[in-house]
């Protein structure tokens, strides 16, 4: 069920009032399992407000992190081959001139 289609809110469930029969439930105890269910609503909807801001701090530094480093990677990369190009002429040009001699 999505967020927005829920249908009571914890005022709702707390301003209920229950017609009385002669064999009823204890009102009291019903009253105590409901305000137990709004503390459970309310600690529900705090939950869902904290995750939607941390959703949306996320996005938002996954936007950063992806639009500040789309540059420097393709630098970063570059070095590295050209690292890898100069070991590969140290450790096998030595190699092959061992060899030959």
């Amino acid at each position: 069920m999505a967020f927005n289609q829920i249908q009571l809110s914890g005022k709702d469930i707390l301003e209920k009032n229950f017609k009385t029969a002669m064999r009823g439930y204890n009102q009291e105890e019903v009253d105590e399992f409901l305000d137990t269910i709004i503390q459970d609503y309310e600690a529900f909807g705090q939950e869902i407000e904290r995750l939607r801001q941390e959703n949306e701090r996320l996005k938002k530094h996954s936007d950063q992190t992806r639009t500040r480093s789309a540059t420097p990677n393709h630098q970063v990369n570059y070095d590295i081959l050209k690292r890898l190009s100069n070991l590969e002429k140290a450790v096998f040009g030595k190699k092959y001139a061992d060899a030959d001699s």
